[in-house]
């Protein structure tokens, strides 16, 4: 990490003297595109404005469709020394009107479009258009006292995670936080000014971080893949190859969406050879088909949470796996120390199981307007005593295996107690993905009839699935209740949507 670097947009700053004419961001077509230039004046231009305007210190709701303006606005509150706040006309209205009561934000920059939306909401602040927005005369000497004061706690973003309760959890993160995460993931992944990334996330999730910033932190281009193309994977693959994307950091039920209906039949990503993957467990069959496809590409398993700024383990696919093995989560990025806790707060040992906790740099500052919940969470470390130490407990389940290598196992949500055993979901869904003609499955648990669901698609019927599992599983893992669909449903994210499936 740069020690000296206390603002993420001194990444831009020094990029855009280097390459003032490439196109940082772009949405596939040329009338989209963002050189580095265009990006710096137009931000730059957001940020005066609001200074003008008295917006300091403050949330600025980005409310834009999902394209590189909208990239342009984030920064633009940056540079004004607020933090942006970004939503999208794909959240129900419900989820926004919620995060909106939590905000109680002053400021919202819109596009045309949503501008127009944005009169059905529960919200009376000030409205400025984007195109207007970028108008404003830059003023330097502004910019420049509000860069003076910034300190690299200031935040930066929110990013707003479900919640128990039902209630979205508004994450709060700051420069340190995000410079530290960029400076490490870059290193992990060896990104690069020759670098183009296919942005497969929503703006409004700290996924996009992984595209956003090493794009200006190198010079690198990212492009925003449309969303419909998520539903036509040759298409998809076509479009990365139009684009010469050779870098993917993609949630891995988009990636399974190519391997499963067999598209590198067709056709294959022909820059590909840097492919991340996160959020999801890898079912091994799938890995394969991607990695006999692209024999030459570096793929990565990424793992971390929200409240650590997005990912803090890395593990480089190094070798072959049996089938019914899972993808290690590997170790932590520098500056980052992982510490797993059994339930009496003690460090496990070897092949013992125990809670994810992250400690160092890269936790962010907790949930906006709730102390209450920060608390439950970012604790103290239970292992000092000495002075105050906050750790971050994830409520996932990891342990390491015989090499040592950090093992995602489940959600502490995901472990239920059923016929007096204990299982694991994911377990049976490691099984499930391993049987001839699956392409997506995922477990359920019914806690109030005490019945495990199983909902999948694929090319075998209902009854050929549990005759094979009856030969995997013991009894008690069977699920109880088969269902077979044309798609699961994603969430917006791209990841299996368990919640809908629970409700189904």
């Amino acid at each position: 990490m740069n020690m000296q670097q206390r603002n993420v947009m001194e990444y831009l700053d020094k990029t855009v003297l280097q390459y003032p004419d490439k196109v940082a961001f772009s949405n596939g077509d040329i009338k989209s595109d963002l050189t580095f230039a265009e990006l710096y004046k137009s931000s730059r231009a957001i940020g005066s404005l609001l200074s003008i305007r008295g917006y300091y210190a403050e949330p600025v709701v980005v409310f834009m469709k999902k394209h590189p303006n909208a990239v342009s606005a984030f920064f633009g509150c940056v540079y004004g020394g607020c933090y942006y706040v970004p939503i999208d006309e794909e959240m129900p209205k419900f989820r926004t009107e919620l995060i909106l009561q939590t905000l109680k934000p002053r400021v919202m920059i819109c596009d045309e479009e949503t501008a127009e939306l944005s009169r059905g909401m529960d919200y009376d602040g000030e409205v400025i258009l984007y195109d207007e927005a970028i108008k404003t005369a830059i003023d330097d000497q502004r910019l420049g006292k509000i860069r003076d004061e910034q300190i690299d706690t200031d935040p930066i973003y929110i990013v707003f995670t479900s919640g128990s309760t039902g209630i979205p959890k508004g994450v709060v993160a700051c420069h340190r936080s995000v410079i530290d995460y960029i400076e490490n993931l870059s290193e992990v992944l060896e990104f690069n000014h020759e670098t183009r990334f296919a942005n497969q996330t929503p703006l409004y999730f700290d996924a996009c971080l992984k595209e956003l910033y090493p794009t200006l932190k190198f010079g690198a281009t990212t492009v925003i893949v449309p969303k419909q193309l998520f539903m036509f994977p040759v298409k998809l693959v076509e479009f990365l190859n139009e684009h010469k994307v050779n870098t993917v950091c993609w949630v891995v039920s988009a990636l399974t969406m190519i391997s499963s209906f067999k598209t590198f039949e067709k056709v294959k990503p022909e820059y590909l050879d840097n492919i991340a993957f996160g959020s999801e467990v890898f079912p091994i069959k799938q890995l394969n088909i991607w990695r006999e496809a692209l024999p030459n590409a570096g793929f990565t398993n990424l793992y971390g949470p929200t409240e650590a700024t997005g990912m803090c383990c890395y593990f480089k696919v190094d070798r072959e796996f049996d089938l019914d093995d899972t993808v290690p989560i590997g170790g932590p990025f520098r500056n980052t120390r992982i510490l797993l806790l059994n339930e009496k707060n003690e460090l496990c040992k070897d092949g013992e199981e125990g809670e994810i906790c992250v400690v160092g740099t890269s936790l962010t500052m907790g949930y906006y307007k709730n102390f209450e919940k920060t608390r439950e969470v970012f604790v103290q470390n239970p292992l000092n005593d000495l002075y105050p130490e906050l750790i971050y407990r994830t409520g996932d389940i990891g342990k390491r295996n015989s090499r040592g290598e950090l093992c995602f196992v489940s959600r502490k949500d995901y472990q239920i107690k059923h016929m007096g055993h204990r299982i694991e979901l994911g377990e049976i869904e490691v099984n499930v993905n391993n049987i001839e003609g699956i392409r997506h499955c995922c477990c359920v648990y019914d806690k109030e009839k005490d019945k495990i669901r199983l909902f999948y698609s694929g090319d075998i019927e209902t009854g050929e699935v549990i005759t094979v599992l009856k030969d995997k599983l013991p009894r008690y893992m069977i699920p109880n209740k088969v269902e077979k669909l044309d798609r699961l449903p994603l969430t917006a994210n791209g990841k299996i949507d368990r919640k809908k499936l629970a409700s189904m």
